[in-house]
């Protein structure tokens, strides 16, 4: 059986005291041994986080990550600077990298394939916007995204990964997909794994659920068969967080 995983993505918020405080805000509410807890942070609340952290059932994940190791890339944070620090999981190809950073497939692929030679778990997202649910070619979509961001990774690498599906039409508009349509995408996403891989992989990948999950639906789904927990975006900046990791 999947262990959930229930990723909090801070997004561009918390300044590094602000982190901290609500690292300590958290710690006693978002214990719960029956699901990894992540916490996705800006690269400067990093260390400061993982600090914070320490010794709690949280682990501590960034939200992007360059696909070389050193060099002349001003602003890029390198894999090892995430090791190095204590990073366990990085937030790779999510719809606001691609919409505002130009971020394409062949990039979120590269990165994570340079997470798995670092033993960085990439939580690779997709997902498509409204009018392309509206066209109908909203697996089209993600299958592509899910078959180039997976390319030349191995099946032993895959059955690691996390996969987070999210619809961009529910990212923080209040939105929410119907736990029906959140759970035949994700069903779709396993199906092109086992297509890419085999049966096996398929079923020990890990495949979130996002898009304004919050304490009152959390449990609905991630009740799924298909969803493995979620990736949350501004809920995890609140006490309610605690409720949504342990939605149970």
């Amino acid at each position: 059986m999947r262990k959930k995983i229930i990723a909090g993505n801070w997004k561009m918020n918390m300044t590094p005291s602000q982190a901290v405080e609500l690292t300590n805000t958290l710690k006693p509410l978002v214990a719960n041994d029956e699901a990894d807890v992540v916490f996705c942070v800006p690269a400067i609340d990093i260390v400061p986080v993982v600090k914070a952290a320490a010794g709690t059932n949280i682990q501590v994940g960034a939200e992007n990550m360059y696909f070389e190791e050193s060099g002349a890339y001003t602003g890029e944070i390198s894999p090892e600077m995430l090791t190095d620090a204590g990073i366990k999981y990085v937030v790779l190809g999510h719809s606001e990298r691609r919409e505002y950073f130009g971020e394409t497939n062949e990039n979120v692929n590269k990165k994570v394939l340079k997470a798995f030679e670092h033993k960085i778990t990439p939580i690779m997202c997709c997902g498509e916007t409204l009018e392309q649910r509206e066209q109908g070619v909203t697996m089209d979509f993600i299958r592509q995204q899910v078959k180039v961001g997976l390319l030349n990774v191995t099946a032993d690498q895959a059955k690691t990964a996390v996969i987070a599906y999210e619809p961009i039409w529910a990212i923080g508009t209040g939105k929410t997909a119907t736990t029906d349509q959140a759970e035949e995408v994700c069903r779709g996403i396993r199906a092109c794994v086992s297509e890419i891989y085999d049966d096996e992989t398929a079923e020990k990948i890990r495949i979130q659920y996002g898009g304004s999950v919050n304490a009152k639906n959390a449990a609905e789904l991630f009740a799924q068969p298909d969803i493995d927990g979620g990736l949350v975006g501004g809920a995890s900046l609140k006490e309610d967080f605690g409720k949504i990791v342990n939605y149970n």
